[in-house]
């Protein structure tokens, strides 16, 4: 995988660059989905704020360009390839891609991930489950995972915990499963949490999730970057009710917007 980035000229001798073009090569055999992080720099190299920006189905050994345009960042201005750093880039197969804000899969159920918590070694990640379709969807328990490296393979070696009873200062899970209903436009939330504490043995980094909202439903791969150190375990919660936040008839969950409180009391985003 391949991703860099040059400046384009202004318009006009005087007017220097404004703006970033950038290419994503794909050398893998199979379509893919890449989320690239730009950090944007003042002109003493000070970080001004990060970018994302996906670029979705890239196909099978082909290179995409893209544009960074003027004003991406909060400063404004102009953009220079000499001032933007490339911090990380995520791919995912394409056809097990996040759904984007304001899409709906066929299947009528939208699963993201979002950017977690963090405190005093404790780590919180988010799951969310929107019923985005035209008919109501019931299910009961745990989204089943899949742990997965930088190269998409099986990590083994770490116990997947039913509950974060077990993850020091984690928190209780409110009781077992209960059936959980949602009418179109409902969401539901669970979570995933452990602790990052590091002693004897080699420290494990979890870079991909292949998630599914239950046993045999379509698999969605996410990347929140699970820093396990030497734990061996992580907790997952089961799946709740989100009743912290309508639709509003935005279409998207509400469980989504910053700041948003979820069930089990954190923050579902940072």
């Amino acid at each position: 995988m391949s991703v860099t980035a040059d400046s384009l000229p202004g318009a006009g001798a005087a007017a220097g660059p404004c703006a970033v073009q950038y290419d994503v090569t794909n050398p893998g055999a199979e379509p893919f989905t890449y989320t690239i992080t730009f950090s944007l720099m003042d002109e003493q190299g000070r970080a001004m704020s990060n970018v994302e920006e996906t670029v979705a189905s890239v196909g099978a050994g082909k290179t995409v360009r893209r544009t960074l345009e003027p004003g991406t960042y909060a400063g404004g201005g102009p953009v220079d390839a000499a001032r933007v750093r490339i911090l990380g880039v995520e791919r995912v197969p394409s056809d097990e891609a996040p759904a984007s804000a304001g899409s709906c899969p066929e299947s009528g159920l939208r699963l993201t991930a979002d950017r977690g918590d963090a405190a005093m070694g404790l780590r919180v990640v988010g799951l969310h489950l929107e019923n985005c379709g035209g008919r109501t969807y019931s299910l009961e328990g745990y989204p089943a995972l899949q742990l997965l490296d930088a190269e998409h393979r099986p990590v083994e070696g770490i116990a997947i915990l039913r509950g974060t009873d077990g993850i020091p200062m984690a928190g209780g899970d409110e009781g077992p499963p209960r059936p959980v209903t949602l009418r179109p436009g409902e969401s539901a939330v669970s979570g995933l949490a452990w602790r990052n504490t590091t002693e004897f043995g080699e420290a494990v980094s979890v870079p991909y999730v292949r998630v599914r909202a239950e046993a045999g439903s379509e698999p969605v791969m996410v990347a929140p970057h699970l820093d396990l150190g030497t734990t061996g375990e992580l907790g997952v919660r089961p799946w709740r009710k989100d009743e912290t936040h309508a639709d509003g008839g935005t279409g998207e969950s509400g469980s989504e917007r910053p700041g948003a409180q979820g069930p089990y009391g954190r923050s579902s985003s940072s």
